[in-house]
């Protein structure tokens, strides 16, 4: 499985988690479309950061590295990470090839 849909299913597991947590109204659809935060999105910033946190322990366990999220790099790009499920998984993609050389 190329690297970008390991991701992806990853970010899933992460959700999968968090929409334990929340009512059935805040849940997160998994699809790369979904909003995550800001106008349109379900999460709150306490959602969102336990989001991340779920999002890094998943990567850790699946990829054997360990990242962080909340790194200059993705929070520059300010709430563009985290405007939906693809831009999420996408700067976790960047980080991810970049922290494992290429």
């Amino acid at each position: 499985m190329e690297i970008d849909k390991r991701i992806l299913q990853t970010v899933f597991k992460a959700i999968d988690e968090i929409n334990q947590q929340l009512p059935e109204e805040q849940r997160l659809n998994k699809s790369i479309d979904t909003p995550l935060f800001g106008g349109l999105g379900k999460l709150d910033s306490l959602g969102l950061v336990n989001l991340i946190v779920a999002t890094e322990e998943k990567i850790g366990q699946e990829f054997g590295v360990a990242i962080t999220l909340t790194n200059k790099g993705i929070m520059s790009q300010g709430h563009n990470s985290f405007k939906s499920i693809g831009a999420f998984t996408d700067s976790i993609s960047s980080l991810l090839k970049e922290k494992m050389g290429g």
